[in-house]
C-alpha cells in the first residue's frame, strides 16, 4: 500500500513539472512573438513559406498580337489597319514588313497599287534609297496608268539622285540618275516637278564636271601637258555652260605656259601660241574671273616671247 502511494505521488509530481515547463515555454513564445501575433497563433505548428504562400494561378494567355500572326485573307483587314497605323506613326520598318506580306494577297484588288506605293515609300522615308528606287521602279512597271504613277516615277528618280556619290568616286550612279531624270522629263513634260528635275540635273552635271576638271588638273600637276590639253578640249565640249569653265580655262593657260617653257626651240613657238589662245579665251568669255589677273600677266610675257618669232 505504501508502495502504491509512493508511485502515485511520483506521477503527480511529474505531471506538475510538465505543466510548469509547458507554461514557461508558452510564456517564452508569447514574450518573443512578433507584435500582432496572438497566443493561439504562436501555438500553431510552424509552416514553411511554401505552405503559407498560395501558388499564384497562371494568368490566362492573352490572344497573340495580330502583328505576330501570319497574314491571311481572313486577317487581311486587321493587318492592313495595323500597317497604316505604323505608317502614320512613321514606324517605317514595321509598316514595310506588313505591307510586304499584304501585297501578294492584295493582287487583283483595288488596294494592291496603294500597298506597293506605300511599301516603297517606307524605304524612301527611312533613307534606304536603293530599295526605294527599286520598288518605285517596280510600281511604275506594274501600274503605268495609276493615279500614283507620275508621283512614283518622280520619287524613283529622286531616290536614284540621292544615291549619287561624291565626285571623286565612281560616277556610274550619277550617269544613271541623269538618264532616268531625262526619261521622266520626256514622259511628263508638263509635270509640276520639272523645275526640281532641272535642278537635280544641274547638280549631277556639275558633279561630273568637277570630276573631269580634277582629272585635267591632275595631268597638269604631274607634267602630262599633252594629256591635259586633250582633257581640256573634251571638258570644253561637254561642259561649255558649266560654272567650272573659268577654272578649266585657267588651268589650260597654266598648262600651256609650262609646256612652252619645257619645249624644244622647234616646238616652243607653237606652244606659246596655244597659251596665248587660252589667255584670249579667258579674256573674252570670263573677264570678271578671279583668275584673270594672273592670266593677264602670263599673256603679256607670252606676247613678249612671241616677238622674236615675227622676223
Amino acid at each position: 500500500m505504501a508502495k502504491k502511494t509512493c508511485n502515485l505521488l511520483v506521477i503527480i509530481m511529474l505531471a506538475f513539472a510538465v505543466s510548469a515547463n509547458a507554461a514557461d515555454r508558452l510564456s517564452a513564445v508569447c514574450l518573443f512573438a512578433p507584435e500582432g501575433i496572438t497566443m493561439q497563433d504562436s501555438l500553431k505548428p510552424e509552416t514553411t513559406q511554401k505552405d503559407t504562400v498560395k501558388p499564384q494561378k497562371e494568368k490566362k494567355t492573352r490572344m497573340k498580337n495580330i502583328s505576330n500572326k501570319r497574314v491571311t485573307f481572313a486577317s487581311f483587314d486587321q493587318h492592313y489597319e495595323r500597317a497604316m497605323k505604323y505608317y502614320n506613326n512613321k514606324q517605317w520598318l514595321s509598316a514595310a514588313g506588313l505591307f510586304e506580306e499584304l501585297y501578294p494577297l492584295s493582287l487583283g484588288t483595288p488596294r494592291a497599287d496603294t500597298i506597293l506605293f506605300l511599301f516603297a515609300d517606307c524605304y524612301y522615308q527611312n533613307g534606304d534609297f536603293n530599295m526605294a528606287a527599286f520598288h518605285y521602279r517596280d510600281y511604275v512597271k506594274r501600274y503605268p496608268n495609276s493615279e500614283h504613277t507620275e508621283d512614283a516615277f518622280f520619287r524613283c528618280i529622286t531616290a536614284i539622285y540621292k544615291t549619287s556619290p561624291d565626285y571623286y568616286l565612281d560616277q556610274s550612279n550619277t550617269k544613271y540618275a541623269i538618264e532616268q531624270i531625262s526619261a521622266f522629263i520626256q514622259a511628263y513634260p508638263n509635270s509640276p516637278h520639272i523645275e526640281e528635275c532641272n535642278l537635280m540635273l544641274d547638280d549631277l552635271q556639275l558633279k561630273l564636271a568637277r570630276k573631269d576638271l580634277e582629272i585635267l588638273k591632275l595631268y597638269y600637276n604631274t607634267d602630262h601637258y599633252a594629256a591635259c590639253q586633250i582633257a581640256a578640249k573634251n571638258f570644253f565640249n561637254k561642259y561649255s555652260y558649266s560654272p567650272l569653265m573659268p577654272e578649266a580655262v585657267y588651268y589650260l593657260v597654266l598648262n600651256n605656259y609650262e609646256f612652252s617653257k619645257k619645249s624644244t626651240e622647234r616646238k616652243k613657238e607653237e606652244r606659246l601660241k596655244a597659251c596665248l589662245d587660252a589667255c584670249i579665251k579667258m579674256r573674252l568669255n570670263y573677264p570678271d574671273s578671279p583668275y584673270m589677273k594672273e592670266v593677264e600677266k602670263i599673256s603679256q610675257d607670252v606676247t613678249k616671247q612671241l616677238q622674236k618669232y615675227k622676223s
